[in-house]
């Protein structure tokens, strides 16, 4: 595959060269500097099963819900690399290197398959529409190390693997993929439910099929176990909603019995065929209901509303897209649309030897997109499947308009090239046209600001070891950049610290003062240029802790260290009552 190789390099250098934090050795989300964290501690020794971040809350610590499975690569790179240079150097070089290979990996699983069925020319413009599409650029840029990447590949190969000729092994590869990708986060429990939706409908046009189904299941249920045994093993065996645990594993345990069961007989009527799938799939819901009621609900659902309200409602990618400012969401849903409106077009209208596999497509992209719209970050799979369509719609246009020789049809054929594979360099004119405010790029915590680089972090090492009292999205970064211990950070299971934090920075010094100090905290931090330091200071007004910190006024049981750090770094040490 030298071609798609050329085309990853090339794409790699473009996402490398728009990488903000690239040059200053910063991370582009908190979740990635905490993935950091989570990693040297493996390294240092903690145990493979034992997922506490001692740091987080402690002194019990908080119990994280990230797989092994993306600590694994990393902390095996860094090992590897750190014998031939520091450890920082090779940190940094994982950091970059790592989301650079998940990138080639998903190309050569688009591309093999985008190539084999269509062509050369829509695989390798279907590559570099890599690019262009929603969301999916940022989660491979250098030094995103977070578990997103992941998700993204473990859907590229179950998306190739459902074309293969061999169902047997299609199936099995497919079932597997989205195991792992299960396994790293449930966020890609609607694209498997898409995967197994394809082949069901295989199967009611075609009883031939069956094995599609049977054997995806099959391997999706198995790998599940066995990735579960792996990576959480006997050491937890609660009932979590936010991972895969021990009642999820019964639910597609019973799917996957029930479509063996139903694919004995070589034929049966469409509505025997879903009905046995669905009590299959209702059994396994009953014993969550049985086991884990609130896992019926989303995963969010029971968040404390302090949390739910100034944490979870603000983090844009978490969000809907009908949430999202305009100027973002218009563009990504127009893609979105376009790509579906392709692939069921070529199914209804294209070559006839090619409709089957546009016809499984355009579900597979519908679903992607109905995942897309409902969550944000999730139109990374809407934008991996629309590279397909869009790839093959603009080597139809390219013939279109080589074919032609007059300038007005050519005009046209560019006309639509560029708005699809641009559509916000033609929305944003029409929303300022229209009069619509856009509020802009989605907020993000700024890990890019000056006093959050890591030059300052590290500063912090000054102060002896202690616990920081500091805001939840500068919490992880010094996690990863000192041997400091945080109250809480952007990660919901320490509820109740989170709690704790937004309360203490939104309100008078004297109730933060109590919460500070119930806490265990030696010193408060802020850095006011990120993210949620301004949130709080929005909301609490100019009485609250977080403004009075900001504007240098800090309560009389705080008292100023200076630790030597630019750019904003504001650090005070917890006076002790009388």
């Amino acid at each position: 595959m030298p071609a798609i190789t050329l085309i990853w390099a090339l794409v790699a250098v473009l996402l490398a060269a728009l990488s903000p934090g690239l040059t200053q050795r910063s991370f582009p989300d908190v979740d990635d500097a905490l993935r950091l964290v989570q990693v040297r501690d493996l390294l240092a020794g903690q145990g493979w099963y034992d997922l506490h971040q001692y740091r987080l809350t402690p002194p019990e610590g908080t119990l994280m819900h990230w797989s092994r499975l993306v600590d694994l690569p990393l902390a095996a790179a860094i090992a590897l690399l750190s014998l031939a240079m520091p450890v920082g150097d090779a940190e940094f070089l994982a950091a970059v290197a790592v989301p650079l290979l998940l990138l080639l990996g998903t190309m050569l699983f688009v591309g093999d398959l985008v190539w084999h069925r269509l062509g050369r020319l829509p695989a390798v413009l279907t590559l570099l529409a890599f690019v262009l599409v929603p969301v999916l650029p940022g989660q491979f840029q250098p030094m995103r190390i977070d578990h997103h990447a992941w998700q993204v590949l473990s859907v590229a190969a179950a998306l190739w693997a459902i074309f293969r000729k061999d169902p047997q092994r299609g199936g099995a590869i497919a079932g597997l993929a989205m195991a792992a990708g299960l396994m790293i986060s449930l966020e890609t429990i609607v694209m498997a439910a898409g995967f197994a939706a394809v082949l069901t409908l295989r199967w009611l046009l075609d009883p031939a099929q069956r094995m599609w189904l049977v054997r995806y299941v099959q391997a999706l249920a198995t790998g599940l176990v066995v990735l579960f045994a792996l990576t959480r093993g006997l050491p937890d065996l609660a009932a979590h909603c936010d991972a895969i645990s021990p009642p999820h594993l019964a639910l597609f345990a019973l799917v996957a019995i029930g479509a063996s069961l139903l694919a004995v007989p070589a034929h049966l009527h469409p509505a025997v065929l879903i009905g046995g799938l669905g009590a299959s799939a209702l059994c396994g819901i009953v014993v969550i209901a049985s086991t884990a009621p609130a896992c019926l609900a989303p995963p969010f659902a029971g968040l404390d509303p302090v949390v739910q309200k100034y944490w979870y409602v603000l983090i844009a990618e978490g969000q809907p897209l009908w949430r999202q400012p305009p100027g973002e969401a218009l563009p990504a849903a127009l893609q979105c649309l376009v790509a579906v409106a392709v692939a069921a077009w070529a199914a209804l209208r294209g070559a006839v030897q090619h409709r089957v596999f546009w016809r499984d497509l355009a579900v597979v992209m519908a679903v992607a997109a109905l995942a897309g719209f409902a969550t944000q970050r999730s139109l990374a799979f809407a934008g991996l499947v629309a590279a397909i369509p869009l790839g093959w719609l603009a080597a139809q246009l390219i013939a279109r308009w080589q074919a032609t020789p007059r300038i007005g049809p050519k005009l046209g054929v560019a006309a639509v090239l560029f708005a699809a594979f641009l559509p916000g360099a033609l929305v944003g004119p029409l929303l300022g046209a229209a009069g619509v405010q856009d509020a802009g790029a989605s907020a993000a915590p700024a890990t890019t600001t000056q006093c959050a680089l890591p030059a300052n972090l590290r500063r912090l090492d000054a102060l002896g070891s202690a616990t920081i009292f500091t805001t939840l999205d500068f919490a992880p970064l010094v996690l990863a950049y000192s041997h400091h211990g945080v109250v809480a950070s952007s990660h919901h299971r320490a509820e109740r610290a989170m709690r704790d934090v937004i309360v203490a920075f939104t309100r008078e010094p004297e109730t933060a003062r109590a919460i500070v100090a119930a806490r265990g905290a030696q010193f408060v931090a802020i850095c006011p240029s990120v993210g949620d330091a301004k949130v709080y200071r929005t909301v609490g007004g100019t009485r609250s802790l977080a403004a009075q910190l900001a504007a240098g006024t800090p309560p009389a049981w705080l008292e100023r260290v200076d630790v030597g750090a630019a750019g904003g770094l504001m650090v005070w040490k917890v006076v002790p009552a009388r």
